[in-house]
């Protein structure tokens, strides 16, 4: 899932390089590599302060998640043990690490399944029980997203492997000025096939996304198995796409600032970067619910678990902090922080204070078996023909 933050520009708030505190060796340290923009700098510093003991913090920014992920996977390689290795020890990037570079990582719930698989993380805690102060804060839809097996299925017996830290998910963006003039404004996924809308739309280009809000349109789920049995499914698909413009999960606002599409689906994270400067656009969430997703904290596996990283996820799940992380970032926070109206540009609020009643109906896009994966694959592919 290629999640992107894009059009940022994300202010003096985000993270470049951050190093508090210095010292030798033996001085105490935490490690953490982030998602770039998901975390103020001052959050940080204060985390800082509060510690009683001396420590270096390091947390180091990298743009995209799947950069993370493939950081993850880089050290668990293990040393080559063919011939290749006599030659390939001289190139830098080719040489595993045997242990990883920070104690803490940020993932997106999308690849939570294939880190557990890969045995590239580790269980933040053996089971659902008191070691995190603000846990049982917790909305339960975010402890069932994080605990699971040691295959990464959703098991409420398992293991936690990941702490949220902040969330969004897929709106529809519209220019308020061109859909005025057709005398509504979006509310739901079914405004998509409105009259008058032809090839005025843009959307992601992702199988799961677009067929999903077909699927939410016919009052089934994101997560839905065996399409085949979904009546009317590749008709709604077919008529959708006479509607369509053009797809892209990266240029679909430049487009839609300039007039060129009307209306747009795309992620939270682009599209609240750019409301509050371009007062034609408006954005909401589908009354009958969307796709979520969420950044987590998880442990690379061989690193010892230490408490000052347990420190650091409870630190993030304590009210004040998640509302600073909530509005610095543009996001929203897997905590109720009372964030008050004040506090929010008036631009953003439609996607920041969150309906309990559409909260309920969203959906995490979870794993899917590859028999399924194929399946939207090969009907997308026919849907854009």
């Amino acid at each position: 899932m290629d999640r992107r933050s894009f059009l940022l520009g994300t202010s003096t708030l985000a993270l470049s390089q951050l190093l508090f505190g210095c010292g030798g060796n033996n001085q105490t340290q935490l490690k953490v590599q982030l998602l770039k923009g998901s975390i103020p700098g001052q959050v940080v510093n204060q985390f800082h302060k509060g510690l009683q003991q001396q420590v270096q913090l390091k947390f180091a920014p990298v743009e995209q998640i799947e950069d993370l992920f493939q950081q993850l996977q880089n050290w668990q390689q293990k040393p080559k043990t063919t011939n290749e290795q006599g030659w390939s020890r001289f190139i830098p990037f080719r040489q595993g690490q045997k242990t990883a570079d920070a104690d803490l990582v940020t993932l997106g719930d999308y690849w939570l399944k294939a880190a557990i698989e890969q045995k590239l993380i580790q269980p933040l805690q053996e089971l659902q029980g008191n070691q995190f102060k603000q846990w049982s804060a917790l909305d339960e839809k975010w402890k069932k997203l994080v605990t699971r097996d040691d295959q990464g299925n959703l098991d409420t017996q398992g293991k936690v492997w990941g702490a949220p830290y902040r969330w969004g998910s897929t709106v529809i963006v519209y220019n308020r000025d061109k859909l005025r003039e057709l005398g509504w404004t979006p509310k739901d996924w079914s405004d998509l096939w409105r009259d008058g809308m032809q090839q005025r739309i843009s959307l992601l280009n992702q199988p799961r996304e677009v067929i999903g809000l077909v699927l939410k349109k016919l009052g089934k789920s994101y997560n839905t198995e065996n399409l085949d049995q979904v009546a009317d499914l590749e008709k709604e698909l077919q008529t959708l796409n006479q509607q369509v413009k053009f797809y892209s999960s990266t240029n679909y606002l430049e487009p839609l600032i300039m007039g060129d599409t009307w209306l747009a689906v795309g992620w939270s994270s682009d599209v609240l970067q750019v409301l509050g400067r371009y007062p034609q656009l408006g954005a909401v969430i589908p009354q009958s619910g969307t796709a979520m997703w969420a950044d987590l904290w998880v442990r690379p596996a061989g690193i010892t678990k230490g408490t000052l990283s347990d420190k650091w996820i409870d630190f993030c799940w304590q009210p004040s902090t998640a509302k600073q992380i909530s509005v610095l970032t543009k996001s929203n926070s897997p905590l109720s922080t009372n964030i008050a109206t004040f506090d929010i540009q008036e631009a953003l609020r439609s996607l920041l204070q969150s309906d309990r009643n559409v909260f309920d109906k969203s959906e995490f896009l979870l794993p899917l078996a590859p028999s399924a994966i194929k399946q939207y694959e090969s009907l997308f592919a026919k849907m854009k023909v």
